[in-house]
């Protein structure tokens, strides 16, 4: 009677992390790759490529008033018309007129290293985070538009963009201290940063106390005031009117979604009160619905967070500022991939409920885009149609209704996407005792 075989052998545990280790190596090698053949071919493009000016002289203009002494937002103007930026913003500029002379060839040279430092951070949340093949990688490279953005054009924008992406990768380290001044400092620079700060401050209800929250919140608006304690002291009323402006109209012409709205009704203010009220029942419904789906929903959690707080403060009469600050006995660490959903998703949100989206704001989502698809259920080759689809429309200069129609409809369809996509476990799967108790 022939011997039984012996059963094949199980990989061990140690073997499959091996093999985990290898594949993470080979994403990281691959995007090392990237960063050196990007940096070529930023190098070619201000090289090569006629820069175009836009807001140039006029950043420099509004820096130059600023360094001549001039505290009110009132007075500071360009070419362009007035600041209505906040007073990072002309801090970062002022550097940037230090280092380069106002040389708009120095500039580019620091914009072209700007951008291969946020395609740096980019990457590592992009391999951190583990959703898309290594080969998908590349999508982030590709955009004819964002290289225009960075080194042909030199907005602000993308200061404020590569700030919030340390601000998030600060996050995936559990540093929620550290990456709200991040992130604060990011709004300075320019304030559609803020299209983040719901799913930010979700996530952080999930992992920090009431106490850590508060804390958090008191860094981040003790930087705003920093920044802008010389207007704030001088002119108040004008620095806060005109920097942190939420009811600018942009102009119609210049916009690369909702061309397919007539003139009238695209500046008129029931349709910004519409698209609001859109944003935020979106913003609520994924939030309910998806983000706190682990907790039993958005009110349920809430509930949890807040109420059984006061009810311990009310049964318990040894229950301390220290306990407030500290009591994190429900809490667990977030996973990497839940904070990057959220912040992605959220600020695709506000992208499409925007009124008016200029050439620049492109930059405002786009790294997000490969991340977002792939959080989808559709098939690999859709999702890359979505995604050629969305460069083509941002690449039509100037905008059409056929171009901005099919910029909503491919938004809509991503929009869809992540509604209908499965939701990832939100918390890390291990011991209590490794969690971080930052706060």
């Amino acid at each position: 009677m022939a011997a039984k075989s012996a059963p094949e052998e199980k990989p061990s545990s140690r073997s499959k992390a091996s093999i985990l280790n290898g594949y993470k190596i080979s994403k990281v090698a691959f995007a090392s790759v990237l960063l050196v053949v990007d940096a070529l071919l930023v190098s070619l493009i201000i090289a090569y490529v006629p820069y175009t000016k836009i807001d140039w002289d006029a950043y420099m203009s509004q820096v130059s008033g600023f360094l001549e002494g001039e505290r009110n937002y009132g007075n500071l103007k360009g070419d362009t018309g007035p600041l209505v930026y906040p007073a990072g913003f002309l801090y970062v500029y002022s550097a940037i007129q230090f280092i380069t002379s106002g040389d708009v060839f120095h500039a580019q040279i620091l914009f072209g290293i700007l951008y291969i430092v946020n395609l740096g951070i980019i990457l590592l949340i992009y391999v951190k985070t583990d959703v898309l093949p290594w080969w998908a990688l590349s999508l982030l490279c590709l955009s004819k538009r964002i290289h225009s953005i960075f080194v042909l054009r030199l907005f602000n924008d993308c200061f404020a963009m590569t700030f919030l992406h340390a601000a998030l990768a600060s996050l995936l380290y559990q540093r929620w201290h550290l990456g709200l001044i991040i992130f604060s400092v990011a709004v300075s620079i320019k304030m559609n940063v803020l299209l983040y700060a719901p799913p930010l401050l979700l996530l952080m209800l999930k992992s920090l106390s009431i106490g850590g929250v508060i804390s958090a919140l008191i860094g981040a608006a003790l930087v705003q005031i920093l920044l802008g304690l010389p207007f704030l002291l001088s002119h108040p009323i004008a620095y806060i009117s005109r920097a942190f402006n939420l009811g600018r109209v942009f102009i119609h012409f210049w916009s690369v979604n909702f061309k397919f709205v007539p003139e009238e009704v695209f500046v008129s203010k029931e349709f910004a009160f519409t698209l609001l009220i859109v944003h935020l029942i979106l913003l609520t419904a994924f939030a309910h619905y998806k983000w706190c789906k682990n907790e039993g929903g958005l009110v349920h959690f809430l509930h949890s967070r807040f109420v059984s707080l006061k009810l311990r403060n009310a049964v318990s009469s040894s229950f301390s500022l220290n306990q407030f600050y500290n009591h994190n006995s429900t809490l667990k660490n977030l996973s990497k991939e839940h904070i990057v959903t959220a912040m992605f998703v959220g600020n695709f949100i506000g992208i499409v409920c925007a009124r008016s989206l200029h050439y620049q704001f492109y930059s405002w989502y786009f790294y997000s885009l490969p991340f977002l698809l792939w959080k989808t259920p559709f098939p690999t080759p859709l999702r890359l149609i979505l995604f050629a689809a969305v460069e083509f429309c941002w690449n039509v200069f100037p905008s059409n209704l056929y171009s901005s129609c099919l910029l909503f409809c491919t938004h809509l369809a991503i929009l869809w996407g992540l509604w209908t996509a499965p939701c990832e476990y939100p918390h890390l799967k291990c011991n209590s005792s490794t969690q971080n108790k930052e706060e």
